[in-house]
């Protein structure tokens, strides 16, 4: 058997986890489209899936999104263009920046919460709630036993 047929029929973790990650995202950015975002970008999800609406300093969205400082900045720098957030500077320490949802990123983070809550609402119900809390469970585990990222992810 050809290894691809193999890896078609019999998908490894790797492939699983890209297929999933690319389903979800696609679901997300298809629908903020048809709200209205349509120029947003998976790559944008670096932000916006840890933006505080207080504010985040760049430093901590490039360690959770598991990005470096650069591209994190080249996000930002999208992101700000596009309307959906400022830099500000940071009341703790003027010296630093905040990094502030606008009312069209407030908007767009509310929406893309309600598109993933609806998401996982789809699964629980095809898996049923016990198995989908097991599944959560079981990639959180998965998660905590391989080393966090330390380069760039496309995405």
């Amino acid at each position: 058997m050809k290894r691809s047929t193999r890896k078609e029929q019999d998908p490894d973790l790797g492939i699983l986890a890209v297929q999933l990650s690319g389903r979800v995202q696609r679901e997300i950015f298809t629908r903020s489209a048809h709200e209205g975002f349509d120029d947003v970008r998976p790559r944008h999800g670096a932000v916006l899936a840890y933006l505080d609406p207080e504010g985040t300093r760049p430093g901590e969205l490039a360690r959770l999104a598991g990005r470096n400082k650069q591209t994190m900045g080249a996000i930002l720098d999208e992101l700000e263009r596009l309307g959906y957030v400022r830099r500000t500077p940071d009341p703790a320490d003027r010296r630093a920046k905040l990094i502030v949802p606008t009312e069209r990123g407030l908007r767009l983070m509310t929406a893309s919460d309600g598109f993933v809550a609806a998401i996982e609402r789809q699964l629980s119900d095809a898996l049923g709630p016990d198995r989908y809390e097991e599944f959560r469970t079981a990639l959180r585990d998965s998660l905590a036993h391989l080393p966090p990222s330390g380069h760039d992810t496309e995405g």
